[in-house]
């Protein structure tokens, strides 16, 4: 994981708005997510491996999947460029969960914060500064 300054660190605004202005940019709000916190990332490569994330807090509200309209409103915490390591093809040891009817057929990361190459950080960087330009606070 390497950090990026950027202006946007400590910025406010509500989740609803900034989600169309990241949308401009390829961002997508991160799987990870949970109702005080969350992320928007965008892959930097066509493997997926390699991403740009821009963690937030949510200070007003929270985050719900139900909710079409979230009203929460979100401070953006500093950038960073991160790259997960996977094997490739299924995992030979996969799990049966949730009442046998999903299959987990993916492995877990080998690497979840390997290396990073120094041109993934200058894509990393030269985009926030993009995104820095096209959104107003």
């Amino acid at each position: 994981m390497i950090p990026i300054s950027s202006n946007i660190e400590g910025k406010q605004k509500r989740l609803t708005e900034i989600q169309g202005d990241l949308a401009l940019h390829k961002f997508t709000l991160g799987g990870n997510w949970d109702y005080n916190r969350g992320s928007f990332d965008r892959a930097l490569d066509n493997e997926n491996k390699v991403w740009l994330r821009i963690p937030f807090q949510v200070t007003d509200g929270h985050l719900d999947s139900e909710q079409s309209e979230s009203i929460a409103h979100i401070r953006f915490e500093q950038p960073y460029v991160l790259k997960h390591l996977y094997n490739e093809g299924n995992d030979p040891e996969a799990s049966v969960r949730v009442v046998g009817a999903m299959f987990d057929q993916f492995q877990s990361p080998v690497n979840p914060d390997a290396d990073i190459e120094q041109h993934w950080i200058e894509r990393g960087t030269e985009l926030m500064r993009e995104v820095e330009t096209t959104i107003s606070f």
